[in-house]
């Protein structure tokens, strides 16, 4: 099966990637933003397809979205669906 977003979630990748954002940096951009251990209490993940990550929040049960980067692994810019 063709993925019709493999080309745009590559340059995505490596835009995110390439110049990393500090938490701080993150947070002023996009609001809350997760580590590994804070995603996990709050969030039930359900697929990734890099750069992006499908999750259930926990408290709500909503679906919805986040990025994220490799490195510092940060997720970022919460998009409930």
């Amino acid at each position: 099966m063709h993925d019709l977003t493999e080309s745009t979630r590559r340059q995505m990748v490596k835009g995110i990637n390439t110049n990393p954002g500090s938490r701080e940096a993150l947070e002023a951009k996009y609001g809350q933003v997760w580590d590994t251990t804070e995603l996990q209490e709050e969030f039930e993940v359900l697929g990734f397809m890099v750069p992006f990550v499908i999750v259930r929040e926990k408290s709500t049960g909503a679906k919805g979205s986040l990025e994220f980067q490799a490195n510092e692994r940060f997720y970022f810019s919460f998009q409930s669906d």
